[in-house]
């Protein structure tokens, strides 16, 4: 005889009958919700149990491992790709910070930039030493030099001398107008024969004139060792009154130190004798 609960599951205080397993019916607790989102057991039981499964789960994990390994690369990539951002970025800070001990420097040395600062009694002699290195005097100085002079040697070096000074001329304002750094903020624009690349502060052209006439002057003029001396008092004289007197920044100053320098070499590796440029002038006349 069949029993009365397999007829009627609903009595007895039992839950719905979800399913049969072996002819075994199974009832779930009426304290449980019923999830009907999720299988029954009986099925995830068979899901577990059947081979085929299995072996998809087998033939899948490559793949998953796959997957893994290469979002771990792409990871990795982005984590090299930060390392390259914070480079530029750190030499940012680096060129900031260079910059602003640069400013505070310059301010802190520009002792003449007015007659009442700390040394404005010294702005006088300051100024005269700033007219000794500028380029007029020294082209004009030259000129002459050149136009007087009697003997070859003489008019091969003023010749040149000359020719290198036009160089720093060109040079430092082509420099300037492609840089257009401002001058400090404390200098005053009471200069001697100003132009309108002037008003930009890179490179100092006192320092980049200074230093290759210096050069000049010690490699192709015999002098005594307290006149060599003097020439480079001078040279190192004209880039200090540029930042006492406020007109330059200190990385003004030694770049056109070193880029005078350079300027050296380049009228070295072109130097000029009379007979060539009279060659060079026949050419084009």
């Amino acid at each position: 005889m069949p029993s009365p609960k397999a007829k009627n599951p609903g009595r007895g205080g039992g839950s719905p009958v979800f399913g049969s397993s072996n002819g075994r019916y199974e009832f779930m607790s009426l304290t449980k919700p019923l999830n009907r989102s999720s299988p029954p057991p009986h099925l995830l039981q068979r899901q577990g149990s059947d081979p085929n499964t299995a072996r998809l789960r087998a033939s899948e994990s490559p793949t998953r491992r796959r997957g893994s390994s290469s979002s771990t690369g792409s990871g990795q990539g982005m984590a090299e790709e930060d390392g390259i951002r914070i480079n530029p970025s750190f030499i940012r800070v680096a060129l900031s910070s260079l910059l602003a001990i640069d400013l505070w420097l310059s301010k802190r040395l520009g002792v003449c930039a007015c007659e009442d600062s700390s040394w404005g009694s010294v702005r006088p002699l300051m100024k005269l030493i700033e007219i000794s290195g500028h380029g007029i005097p020294w082209l004009a100085g030259t000129a002459y030099c050149l136009y007087k002079s009697d003997s070859a040697a003489g008019q091969e070096v003023m010749l040149n001398l000359f020719m290198g000074l036009l160089l720093d001329v060109v040079l430092v304002a082509i420099v300037k107008a492609v840089v257009r750094r401002r001058r400090p903020a404390h200098n005053r624009m009471d200069m001697f024969a100003t132009f309108s690349v002037d008003r930009y502060s890179f490179p100092s052209g006192h320092a980049t004139r200074a230093a290759m006439c210096g050069r000049f002057l010690l490699a192709h003029l015999v002098l005594a060792a307290p006149l060599r001396v003097l020439v480079l008092l001078w040279a190192v004289l004209v880039g200090l009154s540029r930042v006492m007197l406020g007109r330059h920044n200190v990385t003004d100053v030694m770049f056109g130190f070193w880029m005078g320098y350079c300027q050296y070499n380049l009228v070295e590796m072109a130097w000029l004798s009379p007979q060539t440029l009279q060659g060079l002038l026949g050419q084009l006349i």
